[in-house]
């Protein structure tokens, strides 16, 4: 059975002047027109294709690479909106629909947005979501601490940011842990800092440097006192604006992460700057 919305690898049937039929099994022979057939193909060779419906509700199937497949996040623009919804590129000829029910706030036409992309099996159409939660899953995440996630950031909030984390579950980056700008849409890889009992991810942007109870800005600045050879001419006085380009903090936020640092015995803290006392 085909798969819509998704790649599939399906056989060549026969050539027309328009293009090649693909064998859908149940679905019918599927058109891949002219344009997107790859170079010497012919009958009975096995293609990688993308399939997905054209403006008359037919399956067609592409070559073209879409920027998202049905059970997937990402993030879009919207091209226009008219009295059904709105309409989103995503790579291919036809736009992608985003139903008005499906909005969780009306979206607005050039505005980018997070979406969940799902086949909707009642009308047999690909359709997006703003309404994200829906599509998250809140049971026990298969994860460790100290995991590699990939991120999409989706919402910003008092705390600091939410993000999709492997396409499947929510996590959050603390903006007191972060050493550079985040937005919604970025696409990031991170480390679970911890899962918490009600099933929540705690995530950060640097790998722990083997203490456990260090923030990732105080590891960037611990790291940054390793490759200068184990000293650094920054502390109290140093001005906010050096302190944010080198590592893209406030100097509020710097002051807190080098306490963490001095309290947990990996730095003192001299007249003259800071200086490692963690052995690396």
């Amino acid at each position: 059975m085909i798969k819509i919305g998704e790649y599939n690898i399906l056989r060549v049937i026969k050539e027309v002047d328009f293009g090649i039929y693909l064998d859908g099994g149940e679905a019918g022979e599927i058109l891949m027109p002219k344009q997107y057939v790859p170079k010497d193909t012919k009958p009975n060779d096995d293609l990688y294709a993308f399939i997905y419906l054209d403006s008359e509700d037919r399956l067609l199937a592409t070559t073209l690479k879409p920027y998202v497949t049905v059970g997937s996040f990402a993030y879009l623009q919207v091209l226009h909106v008219d009295k059904v919804g709105a309409f989103l590129y995503w790579g291919l000829p036809k736009d992608l629909f985003v139903p008005f029910g499906e909005q969780k706030q009306d979206m607005k036409a050039g505005e980018w947005y997070v979406v969940y992309v799902y086949h909707d099996k009642k009308t047999n159409r690909i359709a997006a979501s703003t309404k994200l939660d829906k599509f998250i899953d809140i049971g026990e995440p298969d994860l460790n601490q100290g995991d590699e996630v990939d991120l999409l950031v989706y919402q910003q909030t008092d705390l600091g940011y939410k993000a999709i984390v492997n396409n499947k579950y929510s996590g959050l980056l603390y903006d007191n842990e972060l050493f550079k700008p985040v937005k919604p849409g970025d696409r990031l890889i991170a480390y679970v800092k911890q899962i918490r009992p009600d099933f929540k991810i705690d995530l950060i942007l640097r790998k722990s440097t083997g203490t456990e109870n260090i923030d990732s800005v105080a590891s960037a600045i611990l790291d940054r006192i390793n490759s200068a050879g184990g000293f650094m001419a920054i502390g109290d006085k140093t001005s906010a604006d050096e302190i944010y380009n080198l590592f893209g903090v406030s100097k509020k936020v710097f002051k807190k992460a080098i306490g963490n640092l001095y309290r947990h015995r990996l730095i003192t803290i001299d007249d003259d700057g800071l200086r490692n006392l963690s052995g690396d």
